[in-house]
């Protein structure tokens, strides 16, 4: 899957009542293998990121960030550490002109609890905060296995960004891949109709 990018016209072209999912850690900040951004000083945005999230914010309704974070439920960070890590991001993101209206994590160690990816549980907060949101008006990006399923399960395209080496999905679950956000949103920007 990594080595082959399928082209984004696999995807719908969108307009501002579209909604974005998209995963933390490997699509905004660098993925730790086998730990966890613990800390601010560990948090490095990916490369391309912020101009990214410039160029998709006028894109979309609205940017949701869904992440599991089992690093809180494994007693290895606190909440506090973790609202720290999403304060300064949100703030940087805002720096650099672009949005993120809302993020949801799960911290919970349970594999089945509602709320952890791939489930529902992170989408249907994110609905019940903005009734606007339509699924099958969304996308998600990530670069797990449960970022692919998390967007079949609510009826969103999903997009994979292949930033790990430990498994790709599996390819039924997949509508396009591309090497980083950034890519993504250079090839969104692409398909819009000129204005």
């Amino acid at each position: 899957m990594s080595q082959h990018i399928i082209p984004l016209n696999q995807l719908p072209t969108i307009n501002q009542t579209w909604t974005l999912f998209l995963d933390r850690d490997g699509i905004i900040n660098t993925d730790v293998i086998d730990d966890y951004i613990k800390s601010w000083d560990e948090f490095i945005f990916t490369e391309g990121c912020l101009e990214a999230l410039k160029m998709l914010s006028p894109l979309f309704q609205r940017i949701i960030i869904v992440s599991n974070q089992r690093g809180v439920g494994r007693g290895l960070m606190t909440q506090k550490d973790l609202d720290l890590i999403t304060e300064n991001m949100l703030l940087k993101i805002e720096e650099a002109g672009g949005r993120i209206d809302k993020a949801y994590f799960c911290t919970t160690t349970d594999n089945a609890d509602i709320n952890r990816k791939p489930n529902r549980g992170m989408a249907l907060q994110a609905q019940q905060d903005f009734p606007e949101i339509d699924f099958t008006k969304s996308m998600m990006v990530g670069n797990m296995e449960s970022d692919m399923w998390f967007g079949r399960n609510i009826g969103a395209y999903t997009v994979y960004i292949p930033t790990r080496e430990d498994g790709d999905p599996d390819p039924s679950t997949v509508d396009a891949a591309y090497k980083n956000l950034l890519a993504f949103a250079k090839g969104l920007l692409q398909m819009q109709p000129m204005q």
